[in-house]
């Protein structure tokens, strides 16, 4: 298999680990809608990037590192719980911001960068609680790799690979929800953040009691 041939087989599994909806998905509809596609990005490139830095990591066979995220698994999830459910709490007490209410684009750009920033690095952050995608990785690798031939080039340009699938995903949710955002009412924003906020708030609390 050449280089080429892995990197487009890596980006096809990377589009499905990410393609099923879970917490993440959702947060990263309800970001599109309530920020713009701006900060739907900056979810999913979050979320690539967390899945990059594990894929890096089992791919270098950086074995201490992988050991010391695996050893704090349970506080990592419960860490990760108690976000997800901080942030579902929030999508269903937070009302949203009526149409009349939008700034002129010029004078909401500092805040929409501080925004995407912040949705950048909280889905880092809730995407590095769950080390065991380092063995998901580590069985990629094992997968896909060419027997025998298993060098930093292959290990770099799966991770790659997986990275950009992962990012093709994302855009594709945040155009087609941008595309919606404008045809949807408040009242059914409103419905939408209701049922994000349930789903996040039970993800937590999945996560949660997984890790007692």
């Amino acid at each position: 298999m050449s280089l080429i041939d892995l990197f487009v087989t890596s980006a096809g599994v990377g589009l499905a680990i990410a393609a099923p909806v879970g917490p993440m998905g959702m947060l990263c509809i309800r970001r599109t809608l309530g920020g713009g596609p701006r900060a739907g990005l900056a979810i999913g490139f979050g979320i690539a990037s967390g899945d990059a830095f594990y894929g890096l990591i089992a791919a270098l066979g950086l074995v201490g590192i992988s050991h010391f995220m695996l050893a704090y698994d349970r506080p990592l999830h419960l860490l990760a719980g108690l976000f997800l459910l901080y942030l579902g709490l929030r999508a269903l007490l937070q009302k949203p911001a009526p149409a009349s209410a939008n700034a002129d684009a010029e004078s909401a750009a500092p805040a929409m960068r501080a925004g995407a920033l912040r949705a950048y690095a909280s889905s880092l952050l809730l995407t590095l609680t769950n080390p065991q995608t380092v063995i998901m990785f580590a069985a990629l690798f094992t997968t896909l790799a060419p027997r025998g031939a298993f060098s930093s080039s292959i290990a770099l340009t799966t991770v790659a690979g997986v990275f950009c699938g992962s990012i093709a995903w994302w855009c594709c949710l945040v155009t087609v929800v941008s595309l919606a955002r404008h045809a949807i009412g408040s009242k059914l924003r409103l419905v939408i953040d209701r049922v994000v906020g349930i789903t996040l708030a039970a993800f937590g609390l999945a996560e949660i009691r997984r890790a007692l």
